[in-house]
């Protein structure tokens, strides 16, 4: 049976799709729901058996984490401990970033079961600013574990649609509530004590950049994982967000020799033929980010709808143009690599 999907684009569908959905976490299921960042596969997150169900409708391995979405700010203190040396900062990141796409690493408290975790001792959590999310979350009143809901390893989902192509008759519900509007997964960070500042290290880059965070304490950004091993934070493995068409990461146009039959298509971010990449061969189809202006949060929105779409074209590899690696364009490069080291 396909899965339902249900819609909330008016007051009356949008009660009814929270209720149904808050009725089937509270009964153990797992329900696909709107994020600002990506859709999530939910699951009651203090329920070992719900969340089982998250990893076998996934295919996830059990040594990748989940995070955690919160009701609200107050309930941080349910599912983790904020030591002491770093509360103060603690406190001013969430009081200015929540609701919002930053999720942070902190020690967890016991009533977090360890399938969420990987077995770690510290728990990923944030509170999520779409009005949907936040309808259910507030309705079941209790922590909620939601990675992409997609298959492992895939391209994330940022609409309905893409939820129900990856996890079609998988899953018992699907809440649509449109399009994502940051289009990539949020930034995960840790903090630890230093001095003069606090040190924030970047475990998964997202749409909370370094230059948001610089205020709080000293940025700096996690090295690469590069074997597919057990991680502290979702979105670390070597290969991940790849789609299933072999995908190529093109430092310079002139790396670029085209082989005899081969068919291509190019993941370009503005689309101009002053950057060397269009012209380069008989694209069967192009694909633009950020048409004419290069806009990076333009670019993140579209970046996974981009790459789903240029996966269904049956070409025999994508071709992906760099972009300015600052800001947003951080997240989407580190994703490009990861999609790419999959091939």
């Amino acid at each position: 049976m396909p899965t339902p999907i249900l819609q909330t684009d008016t007051g009356p569908l949008m009660h009814k799709a929270v209720e149904e959905a808050t009725r089937l976490l509270k009964a153990g299921e797992v329900v696909a729901l709107p994020t600002e960042t990506v859709y999530g596969l939910a699951a009651d997150a203090l329920n070992p058996e719900a969340v089982a169900k998250v990893f076998e409708a996934k295919e996830r391995p059990s040594f990748d984490p989940l995070i955690v979405h919160l009701p609200n700010k107050k309930a941080l203190d349910q599912v983790a401990e904020v030591p002491a040396d770093i509360q103060p900062v603690v406190q001013k990141i969430i009081e200015q970033m929540w609701p919002g796409p930053l999720t942070i690493v902190l020690p967890k408290k016991p009533c977090v079961p360890d399938i969420v975790t990987a077995g770690l001792p510290s728990v990923a959590v944030r509170v999520s600013k779409n009005a949907v999310f936040r309808r259910v979350a507030e309705a079941l009143g209790r922590p909620i574990a939601a990675p992409s809901a997609n298959r492992f390893g895939s391209i994330s989902p940022t609409s309905a649609g893409a939820v129900a192509a990856e996890l079609d008759d998988r899953i018992p519900l699907i809440v649509d509530g449109g399009a994502c509007l940051c289009g990539i997964e949020s930034t995960i960070i840790k903090i630890e004590p230093g001095s003069p500042k606090p040190i924030i290290t970047i475990l998964r880059p997202g749409p909370i950049t370094p230059d948001d965070l610089k205020v709080y304490g000293k940025v700096k950004h996690a090295s690469r994982t590069v074997v597919d091993e057990a991680t502290e934070a979702p979105g670390q493995l070597a290969s991940h967000y790849a789609p299933r068409t072999p995908l190529r990461l093109l430092s310079k146009p002139e790396d670029f020799i085209p082989e005899p039959g081969k068919r291509y298509a190019l993941m370009s971010y503005r689309g101009d033929v002053e950057d060397g990449y269009t012209g380069l061969t008989e694209w069967v189809h192009v694909q633009i980010l950020s048409p004419g202006k290069g806009k990076l949060p333009e670019a993140a929105v579209r970046f996974f709808y981009v790459l789903r779409e240029l996966d269904g074209l049956g070409v025999d590899e994508i071709i992906a143009e760099p972009m300015f690696e600052h800001g947003m364009g951080i997240a989407m490069m580190d994703k490009l690599r990861r999609a790419a080291v999959k091939h």
